[in-house]
């Protein structure tokens, strides 16, 4: 009886291990067609057009299209090339590359290692780059495909400007612009134009920068381009503004700004807002400059933050992607284990007979089961550096607006102070002019000026003004009066506000009009301060402040 029990034990161990070996072993059936194409691309949801890609690469591969299979991973890798995740578009163009190299595609090969080379180009590998270009350009040469050839020249020019080797430059870009025009292609003659535009304006030659870009703006719109148009339009107004003719800068900017907001362009609307705060500020308009410049601010941030949730919501569909596939597998394995439950029953008895084989059979499992691991282990690694990258570049972003909002405060304090020393300028003169009236006019009227006097000089210490003042003072010099009390903590109002314009670098002159008194009476009170801060003898007071 015991032995009997061993038997059945023993069947029922080798019946499992015989159905994990057909689930996952060289005999394993083949995955279900993928259900779904993908039919076109947007550019607005890239998270989206992936997973259609992935699905239509899924179909090509079951049905042996290896030509639909490279175009799928060319456009993946497209798509993650233009999200940033360069690693993983080189990979797609590597897979792609090998698929149209085995079927002799040469129009697709030289396509593929075009795109390679703008990726090695955004990399800064301008030797890499360059090798792919003329690889590219050979096959569309052979070919005689012009447009081909055209974009890849136009690239190799835009390599060239990238290390200022601008003789270089103009030599690919003109034969690029022979190919257009031999073709007749409008948007590529725009382009190309607008590349030798960007070359004058890097060498200072505005005037030619400003023909090239102009006649790129007629071609444009000729072609009806309007996400070229308005780059070019940008590009003309900062070329007017930099040869110093501001109004018209100002109207093209403005221009592009109506193109931006009817197109939803928020790239362009920062970048033509921007511009007219530049000009504005230019000629001394600062409202206004400041006015575009915070609009280029906030159109930048919303960009970034549209960015960044599109990248998010893309590296969850690259995470959901291998999970998913994953999860397929473990479906077909549970699926094609049922099936083959069914087929061992009856063959129990063979299982004596692939004994032997089973040995081999479950290190070869632990081994692609250590490899899966290994792989599993590799994504995660990836998906989080990635995620660090992304983290640090929000940081450095954050510290940048922080920058520019100090940089704003800055400019608050000056425009308050300036504020408060004219106003105090302008009283000083008229109580300057009614002392000397006063000399010369009857009693009663001697009587209202003085009351009038005695207005203004009430006026000199306007607590709101000073409060406004104080207020900026503490957003640009944050913890300072903090810091200056625990030198003395006696330090009374008017001396917080001697040492806040000492701190500001404002000479004697501006302080005592500020203040409304003397000359004299401001160094008898920078003397009682040096006392109250004991600021040693021979220390400058003001460079004592400063150090605060």
């Amino acid at each position: 009886m015991e032995s009997i029990c061993r038997v059945v034990r023993s069947t029922i161990v080798w019946l499992w291990a015989f159905l994990w070996f057909c689930c996952n072993g060289p005999f394993a059936l083949g995955q279900p067609a993928a259900a779904g194409r993908a039919s076109q691309q947007s550019q607005g949801h890239p998270d989206s057009v992936l997973l259609l890609l992935k699905r239509e690469h899924a179909e090509a591969v079951q049905k042996n299209d290896m030509r639909g299979a490279g175009i799928t991973l060319q456009q993946m890798g497209q798509i993650c090339f233009n999200q940033g995740h360069y690693a993983q578009a080189l990979d797609f163009y590597l897979n792609a590359d090998k698929l149209f190299d085995d079927l002799k595609a040469a129009d697709l090969l030289a396509g593929n290692l075009n795109e390679m080379g703008e990726l090695y180009y955004f990399n800064k590998q301008p030797l890499k780059a360059r090798t792919l270009f003329n690889k590219a350009l050979t096959l569309y040469r052979e070919k005689q495909d012009r447009k081909g050839q055209a974009v890849v020249l136009g690239n190799i020019g835009r390599l060239y400007e990238k290390y200022k080797r601008y003789d270089s430059a103009f030599y690919y870009q003109n034969q690029a612009l022979n190919c257009y025009r031999g073709l007749g292609n409008k948007t590529g003659k725009a382009r190309i134009y607008e590349n030798l535009g960007s070359i004058y304006e890097d060498l200072g030659k505005y005037d030619s920068a400003y023909v090239c870009f102009h006649t790129s703006l007629q071609l444009y719109q000729k072609d009806r381009n309007e996400s070229g148009s308005i780059e070019v339009v940008n590009n003309l107004g900062d070329i007017l503004r930099k040869t110093g003719k501001y109004k018209e800068s100002i109207g093209l900017s403005k221009r592009a700004f109506t193109l931006a907001t009817q197109t939803g362009n928020m790239y362009q609307l920062a970048s033509a807002c921007r511009d007219l705060g530049k000009a504005y500020q230019l000629m001394n308009q600062l409202d206004s400059a400041y006015h575009y410049l915070e609009l280029s601010r906030r159109y930048s941030l919303d960009v970034y933050s549209r960015e960044s949730i599109n990248q998010t919501a893309f590296l969850q569909v690259l995470y959901d992607m291998n999970k998913k596939s994953e999860e397929i597998v473990h479906l077909n394995a549970i699926r094609k284990t049922n099936r083959i439950i069914a087929l061992a029953v009856g063959t129990v008895l063979v299982l004596l007979v692939i004994l032997a084989f089973m040995i081999f059979s479950r290190q070869r499992l632990k081994i692609r089961d250590q490899r899966i691991l290994a792989g599993q282990k590799e994504s995660i690694y990836e998906a989080q550096k990635e995620l660090m990258e992304l983290e640090i570049q929000n940081k450095r972003l954050q510290e940048e607006s922080l920058k520019h909002q100090l940089d704003l405060k800055g400019k608050e304090l000056s425009t308050h102070t300036l504020n408060l020393i004219r106003n105090n300028q302008l009283l000083e003169s008229l109580r300057n002019t009614l002392q000397e009236m006063i000399k010369d006019e009857k009693r009663d009227q001697k009587k209202q000026m003085q009351q009038l006097i005695q207005q203004i000089n009430q006026s000199f210490n306007h607590d709101q003004h000073w409060k406004e003042f104080t207020a900026a003072f503490e957003q640009v010099h944050q913890s300072f009066f903090d810091s200056l009390k625990r030198h003395n903590a006696d330090l009374t109002a008017a001396d917080l506000r001697l040492i806040a314009l000492l701190k500001i670098n404002l000479d004697s002159r501006d302080i005592s009009t500020l203040l409304g008194i003397s000359q004299d009476s401001l160094r008898v009170a920078r003397h009682r301060l040096r006392k109250k801060l004991n600021v040693e003898q021979g220390d400058n007071l003001a460079s004592f402040i400063q150090r605060i």
